[in-house]
């Protein structure tokens, strides 16, 4: 356990990602996922958290760890292809994971999902964070569009709007 990272975690605690990430961008974000779930029959979610706190950060979850309790918890998993996706952002760690399930994570496999977050990370280093945000759905959908394309039924399976913890 690192006193360095629970500092930065106790220090930087929720309130940043409610700084980041108001109201209305967190609109513009819904948005993007609305929008990039026409070009697929896949599911898209977008989950912020500013820091951990409590049980997790004292047992020193690594932010991977946190993302698969995150989508179990909103149950991403449960879509009709096995196509949900989660872009989970951890504030304090400036760390991105994707976790994708099982039937698109066979598609496009680790190094892909770990490209995009690289690229969101980076525009994230200098302060772009919608863009961020923005630029990784639009990345996520087209892995989507390209192996699971819209079909005739496309229901919503779940909800578009951003989660912020």
């Amino acid at each position: 356990m690192s006193i360095k990272r629970i500092a930065r975690h106790l220090v930087q605690h929720h309130w940043r990602a409610k700084q980041i990430f108001p109201p209305a961008v967190l609109a513009r974000i819904e948005q993007a996922i609305r929008q990039g779930e026409t070009t697929h029959s896949g599911q898209v979610r977008f989950v912020v958290e500013g820091a951990l706190d409590g049980a997790p950060l004292f047992r020193n979850q690594p932010a991977r760890e946190r993302a698969l309790d995150v989508f179990a918890h909103l149950r991403i998993w449960d879509t009709a292809h096995n196509n949900g996706v989660l872009i989970y952002l951890l504030l304090a760690d400036r760390d991105v994971e994707i976790v994708a399930d099982r039937g698109i994570h066979a598609k496009v496999g680790a190094e892909g999902w770990e490209s995009i977050c690289r690229a969101m990370e980076t525009q994230f280093r200098s302060g772009q964070f919608e863009r961020g945000v923005s630029d990784g759905i639009a990345a996520v959908s087209r892995e989507l569009a390209r192996h699971f394309p819209p079909g005739a039924l496309h229901p919503n399976e779940l909800p578009d709007a951003p989660v912020v913890m």
